[in-house]
């Protein structure tokens, strides 16, 4: 692997994967990746995963195997193929897969942390769909093993996806996902038992069956919440944290709703509007009303199941963490502008791989401010060299610095 061997690898797990939690991500797209900088948990070092490449197995194994901690949260995907990518294509016998999958038992057994695995049952156009049912099948002891918690999350499924049957018949818990399986799963690992009260702009939404997921959208709250082993409460019943859920009917109405859950709760928003992209119109009344910066956490940037996992996951987790709130909240509003502005100026203008001149889309960025703190696009990456995803380095300055104030660090 490029820049670190496996003994450096090695000597990199005895110094500094002390973390009480370690956290195998699926891949290194932004929704996987973000946890690895919140300062929370100890993750492989960047180099092992090798954006469409897919990761270096050897060197994950051997992270793993020298990284002692309480819990891990893992994908299975990344381990037994590289990541999702190479769980679709990549031709393999079943049963190398299960035994890429050996290292997560033996550290199990090294180290006598708990297991939270997630699997993903792979969308319609993957040509080894059958394969990798195999191998979930040929996990259904796992859970049954002290220690270990094990789920299936389903992959974009069009109408007619065989996927939720498919999951459905196997025996552990399952649900649509995959990008926010990580974040969610991190969520219980870090505070089982939070106590959910989850809201829908009307109620009607909850019987929507939603793009990519094949289910009503209350069966996959349900399975989300289930995933992070929190409670749903009513709103009576003294909440941790509010979960609402906006689909897109009337922004001005859902804004009057969030006005009176905010003054009493903290408020997870998961915007469902649309695939991939929120609704400017809520997000501008968000901004110009000063609602954006008080929310607990936002999510736009996915399928319905991938917002309402990031926005509950970050919601619970930096419920008591001011500055990391504000920050999730800067990077969520990141990815709901190049959902807005970002891709589609980028798309409209150079072919992929994506050249270096694609990072001027970032003269584009707007002012934005966070309880009185300018927040900066200071950096651009694309991690897979494509547009539909990018990572920003952002920064904070306080708009009182000339008055004493100090500038955040960029992160």
């Amino acid at each position: 692997m490029r820049g670190l061997g496996l003994w450096g690898l090695f000597l990199w797990g005895l110094g500094l994967a002390q973390a009480s939690i370690l956290y195998l991500p699926l891949d290194d797209r932004p929704p996987n990746w973000g946890p690895c900088a919140w300062e929370r948990v100890a993750c492989p070092p960047r180099e092992v995963y090798r954006g469409p490449e897919g990761a270096d197995l050897a060197a994950l194994g051997a992270w793993l195997l020298a990284s002692p901690g309480e819990k891990l949260v893992a994908s299975l995907d990344a381990l037994a193929y590289g990541g999702l990518l190479q769980s679709r294509h990549l031709a393999l016998p079943a049963e190398d897969a299960l035994a890429r999958l050996a290292p997560l038992l033996a550290w199990r057994v090294r180290y006598g942390g708990e297991l939270l695995l997630f699997g993903v049952v792979p969308r319609w156009d993957a040509t080894q769909r059958q394969r990798n049912r195999a191998v979930l099948e040929a996990l259904a002891s796992w859970p049954g093993l002290p220690g270990v918690y094990l789920e299936a999350v389903w992959d974009d499924a069009l109408r007619n996806s065989p996927a939720p049957r498919e999951a459905k018949a196997l025996p552990y818990p399952s649900r649509p996902g995959a990008d926010e399986a990580g974040q969610v799963l991190l969520l219980r690992a870090f505070r089982p038992g939070l106590k959910v009260a989850v809201v829908y702009e009307e109620e009607a939404l909850a019987e929507r069956i939603t793009p990519y997921e094949g289910i009503p959208l209350r069966d996959t709250v349900r399975g989300v919440l289930q995933s992070a082993l929190a409670m749903e409460v009513s709103l009576e019943g003294r909440p941790d944290l509010v979960l609402y859920v906006y689909g897109g009917g009337n922004p001005r109405r859902a804004v009057r709703h969030l006005l009176g859950l905010m003054s009493r709760f903290p408020v997870a928003l998961a915007d469902l509007s649309r695939v991939n992209r929120g609704d400017p119109g809520l997000m501008a009344y968000l901004l110009g009303l000063g609602l954006y910066p008080r929310l607990a956490s936002y999510a736009s940037w996915g399928t319905p199941a991938n917002n309402l996992g990031s926005a509950l996951a970050q919601g619970g987790l930096f419920l008591k963490d001011p500055e990391a709130r504000l920050r999730r909240l800067a990077e969520a509003y990141f990815a709901h502008w190049w959902g807005e502005v970002g891709r589609p100026w980028a798309r409209t203008r150079f072919p992929e791989p994506l050249p270096p001149e694609a990072r001027g889309v970032a003269a584009l960025w707007p002012y934005l401010e966070l309880e009185g703190y300018r927040v900066d696009l200071e950096g651009l990456r694309f991690p897979w060299d494509r547009s539909f995803e990018a990572e920003a380095r952002l920064g904070l300055t306080a708009l009182a610095l000339e008055f004493g104030g100090r500038a955040r660090p960029t992160w």
